[in-house]
């Protein structure tokens, strides 16, 4: 008698513990189910933010509700299909894709000591003052010319008085920095425009150059000092780094990519 009540009982513990699910739906809603692996998941990701109410797992899962009847209510609306939705989407899509298929390739990066210093060889920090005379993202052809002569004379002027730079910053720039001369302080390579960056390479501090254009407008610009490697923040100079070797990375993808997508352009209309 006590085999048989002992098999019945594991029996029935048996079928309790088969009968509960390993991820059993926490709540249903407009049809859609939130499993307990979806809350505890949300419920992580909560704990890790401020928050002015306490971090409940009730809380986490009406968040989870709210959310979920939104998303149901706003394709219902048609949300998702007006165009800056659609770009926010995709742009999430595109980085998706790109952290899922170059994790692997990014994760084997290092960075040297070396390394640092041949970026630094190439790309030195430079302590600079500007004129700044903007120009719209479009401007017309009327625009730009105007602009490009009013630069050319102020550079005659600056040529003639480049003790008095400054002087000429404030009156002239367009810039926030314009009240302090025009001074930008110490700027790396990554915080520059290319046209920038080329215009003042490898000029010697008093040297100002002539002018030129970047998506900003016209600029004149003096150098004042180049800092020395010792003085770098290597910290930042590893990211740096790191972001170069990341998008030579992404360059290299996408090349294999756009030969096997045929892509075609049309240069004229550019």
């Amino acid at each position: 008698m006590k085999i048989l009540f002992t098999i019945i009982l594991s029996f029935n513990v048996s079928l309790v513990f088969a009968d509960k699910p390993k991820d059993p739906v926490v709540a249903e809603v407009l049809g859609k189910k939130i499993l307990l692996s979806t809350l505890n998941k949300y419920h992580a990701q909560n704990l890790k933010h401020v928050q002015t109410k306490k971090v409940s797992k009730e809380k986490s899962l009406n968040d989870l509700i709210n959310r979920t009847i939104g998303v149901v209510e706003g394709k219902k609306a048609g949300i998702d299909q007006k165009p800056e939705v659609a770009k926010r989407m995709n742009d999430i899509v595109y980085h998706a894709y790109i952290s899922e298929e170059l994790v692997p390739l990014l994760k084997k990066i290092n960075i040297t000591d070396s390394d640092i210093k041949d970026y630094y060889k190439k790309y030195p920090e430079y302590k600079t003052q500007q004129i700044l005379l903007r120009v719209r993202a479009l401007p017309s052809a009327d625009e730009v010319a105007q602009m490009f002569d009013k630069i050319q004379e102020i550079y005659s002027q600056v040529a003639k008085d480049p003790e008095n730079f400054e002087a000429y910053a404030k009156k002239h720039s367009q810039t926030v920095n314009s009240k302090n001369g025009g001074n930008l302080g110490f700027l790396p390579r990554a915080q520059m425009s290319q046209e920038f960056f080329e215009a003042i390479h490898n000029k010697k501090p008093g040297t100002i150059v002539k002018p030129f254009r970047s998506q900003y407008g016209f600029h004149i610009v003096k150098v004042l000092e180049v800092k020395e490697f010792k003085d770098i923040d290597l910290n930042l100079y590893r990211k740096f780094v790191y972001d170069m070797k990341k998008d030579e990375i992404l360059d290299s993808y996408f090349e294999k990519k756009r030969k096997a997508a045929k892509v075609k352009v049309n240069k004229e209309f550019l």
